[in-house]
């Protein structure tokens, strides 16, 4: 498995891992008030999906620099 692989499989455990914190979120939400570790719970996930995405999104052009 190489890098861009495994930087793939990242992303998607982790766009799973943040749907499911956004749904517990909703539900959370709709019992009452949550605390706040139940409520800010979906940000350092959505932080590593930003930044796993951004490496992917720039992966065709780093491809297209290199071979310059």
């Amino acid at each position: 498995m190489n890098w861009n692989t495994g930087i793939r499989q990242t992303h998607r455990w982790l766009s799973i891992i943040f749907t499911l914190t956004v749904i517990a979120n909703l539900v959370a939400m709709a019992l009452g008030k949550p605390p706040s570790w139940v409520v800010y719970s979906p940000l350092p996930v959505l932080f590593l999906l930003m930044f796993t995405g951004l490496y992917m999104f720039v992966l065709p052009y780093a491809g297209k620099w290199r071979s310059e």
